[in-house]
């Protein structure tokens, strides 16, 4: 076999111009395929940080409260009971911590705009400090009741800066319109479409604009040591609720915002809890991510249609100049098989080199591109997620498109090989090129 594949390479090197130009097609393809895989997983990353940071847990524990049957809040009843039960039944449980939930519309001296609230206790938020990367202002100041964090992209269009004064103004579920001053403690910078519209708002004052105590909050956001046991946790803390008592609405893949119409047409009243994932809560967005792999599988199968079709003649052409060298090997004794594979294994090391040439090419582009922080126009940054074009390195998406490219080239020289091993010797030896 060695030998094959030592007369495959000098066969490849013989025809220079004619493999150095199917290689660059397949390490085109190749440098798409990664650059977009990528971009794709840096979308993913950013997302999950924004997810995990403003909207999220890794699962989460909400709940929807009717005083009347038509009319639902987004709020969990004495939360404390609800944090007990997932300490003890979840064996990989990092933190919970507590937050709050709501909508307000947020109103400065220039201008308002509608917000989603989360309502936090910074002596619970271990994860804010590490990621929340602040433009002005103190992040520690929003553990003091009366200040309020947004970001920049709500600073620019409220007209605001740190210390400024801002109004939130809500109707409550009791049918009552209230208002509460705040102070702009800080302003962070974007973190992409999840913090459009989400600000950070002490949970006291939460409390007091919405007028609900302290043993009520939004959710209960749990982070856990192995994500890759959300599945079997989800499953474990919907049973360990129902076992305690609780009534636990059907799962289903939305945001709590999204079911709150559907809860609303629902006959009951009282408590009802909802135990969800990061990815359900972010269901309205995450199709981004199946558009970017959409887009390259799209794209990747077009050019590999026709790279395939530009081996398959190169292979027709090398085995018409070839056919007297072929009908000499099988003369002298090489079996039909073996006349075949070295076909093949000329397109497999033509695959191979050309996909590793496009492989370190891609990854060598998107890390260039990422070190420059490139700046995203608005219109665009409901895809990336970021205000920035970010990209990840992935090795094993990296390898399996470098796996999947060189195995259709393989694939398709299967034909030509096949030809060329049905050759007659005699035929083959007194053929005129």
């Amino acid at each position: 076999m060695s030998q094959l594949f030592l007369i495959a390479f000098r066969n490849l090197v013989s025809h220079g111009r004619r493999s150095l130009f199917l290689g660059g097609a397949i390490a085109g393809v190749t440098t798409l395929l990664v650059f977009l895989g990528c971009l794709s997983s840096g979308v993913k990353q950013t997302m999950l940080e924004s997810a995990l940071t403003v909207a999220t847990g890794d699962m989460n524990v909400g709940g929807y409260y009717k005083v009347t049957a038509g009319q639902s809040a987004p709020l969990v009843t004495d939360y404390k009971k609800v944090q007990e039960i997932i300490q003890k039944t979840l064996p990989d449980l990092d933190f919970v911590t507590a937050r709050g939930r709501g909508w307000a519309r947020l109103v400065s001296d220039q201008a308002s705009m509608q917000v989603g609230i989360a309502g936090v206790d910074m002596a619970h938020e271990p994860r804010l400090p590490q990621v929340l990367k602040l433009k002005e202002g103190n992040l520690q100041d929003l553990a003091k009741p009366g200040n309020v964090l947004i970001f920049e992209n709500q600073a620019k269009k409220l007209k605001v800066k740190a210390g400024d004064s801002l109004v939130f103004s809500v109707l409550t579920d009791r049918g009552v319109n209230n208002t509460v001053d705040v102070k702009v403690c800080g302003v962070a910078e974007d973190m992409g479409l999840l913090t459009t519209f989400n600000v950070f708002l002490p949970q006291e004052t939460l409390n007091k604009l919405d007028q609900t105590n302290e043993s009520t909050t939004g959710a209960v956001l749990i982070y856990l040591k192995n994500r890759r046991r959300i599945p079997q946790d989800v499953d474990l803390l919907r049973k360990a609720l129902t076992g305690a008592g609780y009534n636990v609405v059907d799962r289903s893949s939305k945001a709590f915002w999204m079911k709150m119409q559907e809860v609303n047409k629902e006959e009951w009243t009282g408590q009802k809890l909802d135990v969800t994932s990061w990815d359900d809560e972010i269901s309205y967005v995450t199709w981004t991510l199946s558009a970017i792999d959409g887009l390259s599988f799209l794209l990747t199968t077009v050019l590999l249609v026709i790279i395939a079709v530009g081996i398959m003649n190169s292979l027709w052409i090398a085995i018409r100049e070839r056919t007297r060298e072929i009908g000499t090997l099988r003369a002298i004794g090489m079996r039909r098989w073996r006349v075949m594979v070295m076909f093949v294994l000329e397109a497999f090391c033509l695959g191979v080199l050309g996909t590793a040439a496009g492989a370190v090419l891609g990854s060598f582009l998107a890390l260039i591109l990422n070190a420059m922080h490139l700046p995203v126009p608005a219109g665009i940054q409901f895809f990336t997620m970021s205000t920035t074009l970010k990209f990840a390195l992935d090795p094993a998406r990296i390898l399996g498109g470098m796996a999947i490219i060189t195995f259709c080239c393989t694939v398709i020289s299967l034909i030509p090989s096949f030809k060329a091993a049905r050759m007659r010797p005699v035929t083959a030896i007194s053929h005129v090129g």
